[in-house]
């Protein structure tokens, strides 16, 4: 047998039975008189009862949320106590996890010798899992430190933590910084020309036939690099001319390694011959010769390659970041 219930008690059903049972009644009762004085209200403001009734409920909202606030229960998976922690952590694990999943990734599989099609299609899959596996684990911990309440260190601030203010453009510093950089590249090149950097061995590890030319070009591009710097420096900041300029000169950079990488040209090949018997009496003379320095130089170019890559594209998006913020108002 089934009985007709009112709007009220329905409504008051729908709110108290997600509470726990010592506190139901509690609520039944007060919600049963609030709900009853708001009626009676609009009774006397002129309203028919089933107007007031409905009007009064829908005033009220939902009934879940009604509960929520009983039961002092949060709605929203992170809430502002650790909202902005949560998105710094996550944007700073997006920005570095994922580039070295697809790095790794591609460059575990290109040294295996797996086709081009093979070696994107896993970097992507590697990536993309990993991308969402970062989301997901960090979102729930902090959901659950929402719903539990705890007490933890990461949620407070202190002004320790204010930033220190930075200049708008490129300090002295910097410039300093960078012309030594690229004085102590000029000086490796030459010592390793003249001396090597292998102990007791006067044994280049750049191919001495890359001297004049192709070293020449490379230090052309130094000194281009050395004439950006201080122009940037002058200039009193990124602007897009120069970021276009700073891509021009890494992508050149880029494909003098990348060039002579593919040909073969760049690394001395007495120095690989050096690396395959310097670890020990297990290689004979010919089996170095036939399978050793192959082997190598294949690894070498591989992790070389992507090395450059990664620290090209790098000094790309730095320079594009750099410029976009200094165009912020």
């Amino acid at each position: 047998m089934t009985t007709t219930a009112t709007l009220t008690e329905r409504y008051i059903a729908a709110t108290v039975k997600s509470l726990k049972p010592d506190a139901q009644d509690d609520v039944r009762a007060e919600l049963g008189a609030s709900i009853a004085d708001a009626i009676e209200a609009r009774l006397e403001a002129g309203e028919s009862p089933t107007d007031a009734e409905r009007a009064v409920l829908t005033q009220l909202g939902d009934p879940g949320i009604l509960a929520a606030g009983y039961a002092e229960r949060p709605l929203h998976l992170i809430g502002p106590r650790f909202y902005l922690t949560w998105w710094r952590l996550l944007k700073l694990l997006l920005m570095i996890v994922p580039v070295c999943v697809l790095v790794a990734a591609a460059l575990g599989q290109t040294i295996a010798g797996a086709p081009v099609g093979e070696i994107i299609a896993s970097a992507i899959v590697a990536t993309g899992g990993t991308i969402i596996h970062i989301c997901f684990w960090t979102t729930l911990v902090f959901v659950v430190l929402e719903r539990t309440g705890s007490s933890t260190s990461i949620d407070k601030w202190d002004v320790d933590q204010l930033p220190e203010l930075t200049e708008n453009g490129p300090g002295r510093n910097e410039l300093i910084g960078s012309l030594v950089f690229l004085g102590l590249a000029v000086g490796a090149l030459v010592w390793d020309r003249l001396r090597g950097f292998i102990p007791a061995e006067t044994l280049p590890i750049l191919n001495p036939d890359l001297w004049p030319w192709s070293i020449g070009l490379l230090l052309l591009l130094i000194a281009a690099e050395a004439v950006f710097a201080i122009v940037i420096f002058r200039r009193g900041g990124w602007t897009v001319g120069v970021a276009v300029v700073n891509t021009i000169l890494a992508l050149a950079f880029l494909a003098w390694v990348l060039v002579l990488l593919l040909r073969g040209e760049l690394v001395n090949p007495d120095f690989l011959a050096y690396a395959v018997t310097a670890g020990g009496d297990g290689f004979a003379a010919g089996d170095a010769e036939a399978s050793g320095e192959g082997g190598i130089m294949r690894i070498l170019a591989v992790v070389l390659g992507f090395g450059v890559a990664a620290g090209v594209v790098w000094d790309i998006a730095d320079g594009w970041i750099k410029t976009v913020r200094r165009r912020r108002p």
